[in-house]
């Protein structure tokens, strides 16, 4: 088996080093707690993993020759875009009238510590789970994710050797590439948890994210 391992290497890397909604989804799990931001991480590439296996058994081709399939991948994506961005949005403007009421009640400075996320204060497993979930769907209702491993991945294989079996080598080599990236990001995020912990910061963050989130889904459905 003889593949351009260089080239691939090449436009895997550069693919990764453009935020996606991926991107935003395991900051923003790292940044409620590590171990969730690691869940996200690993159910982002899972969620590669089936594109890979439905590529390297022809699936993919079929919806990607189907416009109706297609049509029906990308707005099931760009609808749990525009969710994960709403429960944001609103989640930010909860915590900011909960904090107001407080500090009228209480008369404490405006900056006082953030509530306990109950992302963060909930049982481990619960919350492995739900970073889990949401990097699966972001990436596996992602029909650009699709695409590229039954578009691009074929133009770095051998055409004298098995195409699934190097697609199968390819798109494992990317997934590896990708939990390796990413739990580095993870790292990276996880130090601005203490940054989080301050309300303007936290308010400012979630508002920002969950209109990148709306924004995107949005997008996705626009493009025809």
């Amino acid at each position: 088996m003889s593949v351009d391992l260089v080239g691939f290497l090449g436009v895997v890397l550069a693919a990764y080093l453009v935020p996606g909604p991926d991107f935003l989804v395991v900051c923003r799990s790292a940044a409620e707690h590590p171990s969730k931001g690691r869940a996200a991480a690993l159910g982002a590439q899972a969620g590669l993993c089936v594109h890979m296996l439905a590529a390297a058994t022809g699936l993919s081709l079929i919806a990607a020759r189907s416009p109706m399939v297609y049509d029906a991948i990308k707005l099931l994506g760009a609808a749990y875009l525009v969710y994960l961005g709403v429960r944001a949005v609103l989640a930010a403007r909860r915590a900011a009238r909960e904090r107001s009421a407080g500090r009228e009640a209480t008369g404490g400075p405006e900056n006082s510590p953030a509530q306990v996320d109950p992302a963060e204060a909930g049982p481990t497993r619960g919350r492995w789970r739900s970073g889990f979930i949401q990097g699966f769907l972001t990436n596996v209702l992602n029909p650009k994710a699709a695409l590229f491993f039954i578009s691009i991945l074929p133009q770095f294989v051998n055409g004298g050797g098995s195409m699934t079996r190097q697609i199968f080598f390819l798109g494992t080599l990317d997934v590896l590439i990708g939990i390796v990236y990413w739990f580095a990001l993870v790292a990276v995020a996880t130090h601005l948890r203490a940054l989080l912990a301050r309300p303007r910061f936290r308010h400012r963050w979630e508002l920002t994210t969950g209109w990148l989130f709306i924004g995107i889904g949005i997008g996705v459905a626009a493009i025809a």
